[in-house]
């Protein structure tokens, strides 16, 4: 065992320049056997947390442009800005709860009707689970030799079953509270940005604007951190678009205002 040690060592020490080290290095650590070679996106949280963020914000930038478009006062400007945070969380947070409960309640319909079609009739269902392998690729017989292998264990095929013909995993569905919290606070933190000027005294509609503006691009730059794109494309693309929606509020409350005056 050592003289094959040895001579493996030898073999990686003499290999050319240009080659030393590659595979063999990418092949003692693969990126696979590391925990956190992926992020979670399965937990339920990242996509209630971005939209609540970015609602907040978009809601609360837009409704503060239209109240202060129509000229209303600032302490009717906070009015309107604390509201729409509050009665906005409560829906963001209630809409979210209800809405990954219904979907895991399907799922849950779905697996156990599936549980009673493997429990009912494992071997057409093994010959159904065979053909969808077969259709990828792999060899006919080996493909009903694991299917059938893997119909013995009902827990195991009710698994491979769901991943393959619903396209879930039954024992990992996101939680409805975290969903729900995750979309409350981050909805709650959004809409308290344009609202900041204006709680630290100042009653310039500007600058709540601008605080939004801010907090939109920020926003979008940091959700670049769990997608490919870059930080700055992320961050644009958010800013122009809550900006193109407080622009529209701040004319139509400028429009109201003037007709109404």
């Amino acid at each position: 065992m050592t003289h094959t040690s040895d001579e493996t060592v030898q073999k990686a020490n003499t290999a050319p320049a240009g080659t030393r080290g590659t595979r063999t290095d990418r092949d003692a650590s693969p990126a696979a056997h590391d925990e956190a070679h992926h992020t979670d996106v399965s937990g339920g949280w990242l996509r209630p947390a971005v939209f609540g963020a970015m609602d907040g914000l978009v809601t609360n930038i837009s409704l503060i442009a239209g109240v202060g478009g129509g000229g209303v006062s600032p302490h009717s400007i906070v009015l309107t800005g604390v509201a729409g945070l509050v009665a906005g969380a409560i829906s963001m947070g209630l809409g979210e709860y209800t809405s990954v409960r219904t979907q895991n309640e399907q799922v849950e319909h779905e697996v156990a009707k599936e549980r009673r079609e493997l429990e009912r009739n494992p071997v057409a269902e093994a010959k159904e689970l065979a053909e969808v392998w077969i259709k990828r690729g792999l060899p006919p017989e080996l493909a009903h030799e694991v299917a059938t292998a893997l119909s013995h264990d009902v827990d195991q095929a009710l698994r491979v079953h769901a991943q393959e013909e619903l396209g879930i995993d039954p024992h990992d569905t996101p939680s409805p509270w975290v969903a729900a919290v995750s979309s409350f606070v981050c909805f709650s933190a959004g809409a308290l940005v344009p609202l900041l000027p204006y709680l630290f005294g100042s009653h310039a509609l500007w600058l709540a604007l601008v605080a939004g503006a801010i907090g939109l691009f920020v926003a979008g730059a940091l959700t670049a951190r769990f997608t490919n794109r870059p930080w700055w494309s992320s961050g644009l693309r958010q800013f122009v678009l809550g900006i193109a929606a407080a622009g529209v509020t701040y004319g139509i409350g400028r429009a109201v205002g003037a007709s109404v005056g």
